[in-house]
């Protein structure tokens, strides 16, 4: 017993004192923890750092990023890792995050004075550009180029566009080989509408380093925007290949490849673009676009949902919302989103098609007609805009200029794709674009107000002085082209808008380019200029219908069936038009049965159109009914008595019949 009583007390003894042990231990630790509170391994943490030094030097700050925390992980109470984690989330554009780093650099003893620079820029990029200003004049002299940069960008925040740009041209005037200040001047001019400049920028940037990132991700956006999307998707896959994790490089090459139809890729890019920043409204909104376009508008109404109030700021969200609420029949819901985006894009012609349609379906037809009157007035508004007008003004009792827009809707020709539309007051238009010193969007109303008012020479010469102040803009070129049709100059005005095509080739371009060069007889560079777009456009419907139309013209009835069945998949067996550009084309191969259902399908849904009743003629005629072709190409005749085709079309089956 005695025994066992000592071998108790010995066991607590022990367990006594070695608590006491594990106690003092504690108190050791935490005494060690005050005089050096963060764990240190001085040693990996500047491997780390000159790691994130190097992956910044090649062109990837996403990994510049995880190496720069890796840095401050192995020794947190380290400055420097911290003001290299600061400079890398700068290079990603991340203000907020950028300034704790430099906080916590500075508590842990680094000289901020050595990172003015880099304060001033957390600074702008947190929307204080006046107080970046005033920070990066206390930057070390060392870093000027740096400083220069961020001086820059928070000038032309400040309405200072002028001395921004004289800075940075001055910049690289002095330091060729400064790409970060090419690329911050592709980008100032860029905003500014000067595409030609920022071209060049983007190109000296590349040269200057071709393995940054932020260099190639401008380049792939100039090269879109001066060629097309197939143009630009190699520029994109080399960015996103340099840096992996790179969001707007992601997010822009999945835009790209939903321009060019690879949705499987899109959505694989989307989904790493959202890996990197969770919930980016933009990765939400082409999700919702790809759910949209694969007609599950419960997923795409979804997701459009998460974004909240950061989509009201997108155009695209706006158009996207209306569409998926047109499509399930909440008319109300897509009135406002609708009219939302007209208000601020006036010029937008699907929106406006969309809202009319909304407002129709919902009663409100004089609303369609005043919706649908600037794209109506246009000579060369399309069949669907012009028969919507018409129901819209049948509906109101209004049949004799209901009666007028659908002859204009069944008469095969179109008039022309200019820009000017509108009016205005020609004294107020003229004093604002003083007041704006000649800038573009003012000088391009005032253009616009001249012509109407028949004053083509001063419109002329307005556009010309324009493009000689802005000779990278796209718009004042076309201005000069659009004014030189009007006065029936199609050489000239080709001219000129193959030189805003050099710069910015977009649709609009393309159809006035097309136009021009066909009315100056230049057939081939027409073709050559359509053939150019849809390469790098494959889904641009516009293009589409138009090559469908020269294929057609052309006897290419082969071609003819495989773009206007593209269109069909695309949009369905609701348009007249390309149902009976179907059937013509499958008269030309040889297929009457088949021409024969697209015929009716045409018919059925424009009777008075004499193409369609021309083509349905043709149909019959393939299959054998001469009769009923006779009859068909007559009522054709009498609603387009001045067509060639068509009384070409009549003569040959009378001559058979």
């Amino acid at each position: 017993m005695a025994s066992s009583r000592r071998s108790r007390r010995t066991v607590r003894r022990r367990l006594v004192m070695g608590g006491a042990a594990i106690a003092l231990l504690v108190v050791l630790l935490l005494g060690v923890r005050a005089v050096w509170p963060q764990r240190s391994d001085r040693a990996g943490s500047n491997a780390a750092i000159a790691r994130a030094l190097g992956e910044l030097e090649t062109g990837n700050p996403s990994a510049a990023v995880a190496a720069a925390r890796a840095a401050v992980l192995a020794d947190s109470g380290y400055g420097l890792a911290h003001a290299v984690l600061a400079r890398a989330q700068l290079a990603l554009d991340d203000g907020a995050g950028a300034a704790a780093s430099l906080d916590r650099a500075g508590k842990a003893g680094f000289d901020l004075r050595r990172v003015g620079q880099l304060r001033a820029h957390a600074t702008y990029l947190q929307g204080d550009a006046a107080r970046a200003l005033a920070e990066v004049e206390r930057s070390d002299p060392r870093y000027a180029r740096y400083a220069d940069r961020v001086r820059a960008m928070a000038l032309a925040d400040q309405g200072e566009g002028d001395r921004a740009r004289a800075l940075l041209e001055t910049a690289v005037a002095t330091r060729p080989g400064d790409w970060p200040s090419w690329v911050t001047l592709g980008r100032l001019r860029l905003e500014n509408g000067d595409a030609g400049g920022a071209i060049i920028a983007s190109a000296r940037a590349h040269a200057a380093d071709p393995r940054q990132v932020d260099s190639l991700r401008l380049r792939a956006e100039m090269v879109r925007s001066q060629f097309g999307p197939m143009a630009a998707l190699p520029w994109f896959e080399r960015a996103v290949a340099r840096d992996p994790a790179h969001f707007e490089a992601l997010i822009e090459y999945a835009a790209t490849l939903g321009d060019v139809g690879r949705m499987r890729a899109m959505l694989a890019a989307v989904r790493r673009a959202e890996a990197v920043r969770p919930a980016a409204p933009r990765a939400l909104y082409l999700q919702a676009v790809l759910a949209a376009r694969a007609g599950r508008f419960d997923l795409a109404e979804a997701i459009v949902q998460r974004l909240g109030g950061a989509g009201e700021g997108m155009p695209g969200v706006l158009l996207l919302k209306g569409s998926i609420n047109l499509q399930t029949g909440r008319l109300e819901q897509a009135i406002e989103a609708l009219q939302a985006l007209v208000d601020r894009q006036p010029r937008n012609r699907s929106a406006r098609r969309l809202l009319a349609l909304a407002l129709a379906r919902s009663d409100g037809a004089r609303g369609a007609t005043d919706v649908l009157r600037p794209v109506v007035q246009r000579g060369d508004a399309d069949s669907y805009a012009l028969a919507l007008a018409a129901r819209a003004l049948e509906r109101m009792g209004e049949r004799e200029p209901a009666s007028a827009l659908l002859d204009r809707a069944a008469t095969p020709a179109r008039g022309e794709a200019v820009a000017f539309a509108g009016g205005g007051d020609l004294p107020a238009l003229l004093a604002a674009a003083r007041a704006a010193g000649g800038a573009p969007g003012a000088t391009i109303a005032f253009v616009r107000a001249l012509v109407l008012r028949g004053e083509a020479a001063r419109a002329l010469a307005e556009a010309q002085a324009l493009a000689a102040r802005y000779p990278g803009l796209p718009a004042a070129h076309a201005a000069i082209g659009d004014v030189l049709m009007l006065t029936g100059q199609p050489v000239p005005a080709a001219q000129a808008f193959a030189r805003a095509a050099s710069i910015g080739f977009d649709e609009p371009i393309l159809l006035r380019l097309v136009e021009a060069r066909a009315a100056a007889g230049q057939q081939v560079g027409a073709a050559n200029a359509l053939a150019l777009f849809v390469s790098q456009h494959p889904g641009n419907l516009a293009a589409l219908r138009l090559t469908g139309a020269w294929q057609l013209a052309g006897g290419e009835y082969g071609g003819a069936v495989d773009t206007l069945e593209a269109i069909r998949a695309r949009i369905g067996n609701r348009d007249a038009g390309v149902m009976a550009g179907l059937a013509a084309a499958y008269v030309g191969v040889g297929e009457g049965g088949r021409a024969l259902e697209y015929a009716r399908a045409a018919y059925a849904l424009q009777p008075q159109n004499p193409v369609v009743a021309d083509a349905y003629g043709q149909a019959l005629a393939a299959t054998g009914d001469r009769a009923g072709a006779v009859q068909l190409f007559r009522k054709a005749a009498t609603i387009a008595p001045r067509h060639p085709a068509i009384r070409a079309h009549l003569a040959e089956t009378l001559a058979g019949y």
